[in-house]
């Protein structure tokens, strides 16, 4: 179970914030949320605005790393605090996992900040909970994400044929384990 994360967040590293989404970062969530390119490979699906704003709004006060249970956190630049993606991470039923996954708008890629925020949500997890363990899955066509995944420290662990949109594919899963990150 999460200890009380209210006085966690916000985090800074690397240039990025971690911290709650809120409805005014709308229209940058949008922007990206919106790009078919950055939704091509995510669980997600594009929004229309009110159910967008909802769902920043909820996440604002959700409980975070509760477990069975979704949480989105915001990446924001660390010198305008603007929105430029989000993480979502959720904790298994008995806590001894959690699973990450990450969106980052595309004029904010390439400049290490991904790899800062995707770091420093693996340390809230084995800072803030039980989990002994990271897990991140990637489609094996979208390569962006699983270097993403090795910069950080993942180790792969399994290759599976898995159903995404309609569609069959390939997933790698990827672990790093509590005791592994420096």
């Amino acid at each position: 179970m999460a200890k009380q994360m209210i006085d966690l967040l916000p985090r800074a590293a690397g240039g990025i914030v971690l911290r709650r989404l809120a409805a005014t970062d709308l229209a940058d969530f949008q922007s990206y949320r919106q790009d078919p390119e950055l939704g091509r490979y995510q669980g997600w699906v594009a929004t229309p605005n009110d159910d967008a704003r909802d769902f920043l709004k909820h996440m604002n006060q959700a409980a975070l790393l509760q477990p069975s249970t979704w949480c989105q956190i915001g990446i924001a630049d660390a010198n305008s605090l603007t929105l430029i993606g989000d993480i979502g991470l959720i904790l298994a039923r008995d806590a001894s996992q959690a699973e990450i996954g990450f969106t980052l708008r595309r004029q904010s890629q390439g400049h290490g900040l991904a790899t800062a925020a995707v770091k420093e949500a693996i340390a809230l997890v084995f800072e803030s909970t039980t989990a002994k363990k990271v897990v991140g899955i990637a489609d094996t066509r979208n390569l962006a994400s699983i270097r993403l995944l090795e910069r950080v420290g993942m180790i792969k662990v399994e290759t599976r044929s898995a159903k995404s949109r309609g569609k069959r594919c390939t997933e790698l899963v990827y672990n790093i384990q509590k005791h592994n990150v420096a």
